[in-house]
């Protein structure tokens, strides 16, 4: 009965201490998706020093297109201060004011580089 118990718990306690180890042993270094833009990190004062309008979000459905801007939603022709939204799309929008026009990315730290087909192509 005795042998029988040793082999019984040396299996369970194999596998339960698998379990105490550190689960960041098994972690991948992956970017935090929470982090702010760079635009928004603090300089070496200490001061948040904001760029212009953030875009937030973009929700796109078969009936609306709206934006989401300093934490205001606006609709396609909405109103963003003195400028107008006349475009939007999955990852950006584009706002008017006058003749000039200003591009706002969802994610504006990304760095878009060409593939090598399109890059043959041209």
């Amino acid at each position: 009965m005795a042998q029988s118990l040793k082999t019984y718990w040396r299996p369970v306690l194999c596998w339960s201490l698998l379990f105490v180890l550190p689960v960041s042993v098994f972690a991948q270094n992956l970017p935090d998706p929470t982090r702010p833009p760079v635009s928004l990190l603090q300089s070496d004062a200490g001061v948040v020093v904001p760029t212009g309008p953030i875009l937030q979000s973009i929700l796109i459905s078969p009936q609306r297109k709206i934006a989401i801007i300093d934490g205001q939603t606006v609709k396609l022709n909405g109103k963003v201060g003195n400028q107008t939204l006349v475009n939007i799309s999955e990852t950006e929008v584009v706002l008017k004011s006058g003749k000039q026009l200003q591009t706002l990315s969802l994610h504006p730290d990304l760095i878009k580089k060409k593939n090598r087909a399109s890059a043959k192509m041209n």
